[in-house]
């Protein structure tokens, strides 16, 4: 049975090799080996940001999105990005903010968080912090943080009621939501939930829709948006990748689970009229551009 603590061990195993592999500047996956996401990394992701950045930089940082480009942090702000691996999107976020303003990345991962602050040390980032901690008890005090960022990482705990309170809770009245996540068509059936594989994997966690939904409106938030990036069935397994995932676990009467990639925004009430969130741009890529911090 996977239990919260056997999925939490799970990911921290997966994601401490991930690391491992990336200092080593070895071939890395983000879930896996490099076999097990190519198709999920033929997303659709753009941003001035990105093309700005070394290609090696974006090789390893990318999710299944890219919520810095979308969750419109100024300069002042305070950034918290949720399982924030080798640090990037961190590091984005610090040069948004300038030095007035604050990125904390939050990740339980001991691997990845010597990767980030190695990172930020190299790119002479000095307004970034990594804290170690779990997405369902953050290490933050409350209405601290203007802007919540994470992908492709919601998916992996086991308690999104608790993670969506705890976003709530050190957001500043006004503060937004904006993260790129694994969201499903369909709700997940009991097999692929019982599957630890699954749960490093970015699917066995992916909520439906309507749960996000519900769940985010549940936890006190408003201005709820979830906008398609790109949608994907096990018709995307001949490249491997997270349809070869589904298609192995989720064929049930010839019925394959879909599972998109999203990004998924909302925002606390109150504090003064916020800024509006960013509009999305999206064009078609391909290759692998998963990295070691990412699904």
């Amino acid at each position: 049975m996977a239990t919260d603590q056997a999925i939490k061990e799970e990911v921290r195993k997966r994601y401490g090799k991930a690391a491992q592999r990336a200092q080593e500047k070895a071939a890395s996956g983000c879930c896996g080996d490099s076999a097990e996401t190519s198709g999920i990394s033929s997303h659709l992701y753009t941003t001035d940001e990105i093309r700005e950045l070394p290609q090696e930089a974006v090789v390893a940082s990318l999710g299944c999105g890219n919520p810095v480009a979308i969750a419109a942090i100024s300069e002042g702000e305070t950034v918290l990005d949720l399982g924030s691996g080798g640090g990037i999107d961190v590091l984005l976020s610090a040069r948004r903010v300038g030095p007035k303003g604050k990125a904390y990345g939050l990740d339980m991962t001991d691997e990845m968080l010597d990767l980030a602050r190695e990172n930020a040390h190299k790119a002479g980032v000095t307004n970034a912090e990594f804290l170690k901690g779990e997405m369902e008890a953050m290490p933050l005090p409350d209405s601290t943080v203007n802007v919540i960022i994470s992908n492709c990482v919601v998916n992996l705990s086991p308690d999104k009621d608790a993670v969506l309170r705890e976003a709530y809770r050190v957001l500043t009245p006004g503060g937004r939501f904006a993260v790129a996540d694994i969201v499903t068509r369909g709700k997940m059936p009991g097999e692929l939930k019982r599957s630890l594989e699954l749960w490093a994997g970015c699917i066995a966690g992916a909520l439906s829709e309507d749960d996000y939904r519900a769940k985010l409106a549940a936890a006190g938030f408003g201005d709820i948006e979830i906008e398609v990036v790109r949608e994907y069935t096990a018709d995307d397994a001949e490249s491997g990748g997270l349809g070869e995932l589904v298609r192995k676990h989720a064929k049930q009467g010839g019925e394959l689970l879909g599972f998109i990639s999203a990004i998924v925004r909302a925002r606390k009430p109150g504090g003064a009229p916020g800024r509006a969130f960013e509009p999305i741009e999206i064009v078609a890529t391909s290759g692998s551009v998963c990295g070691p911090d990412c699904c």
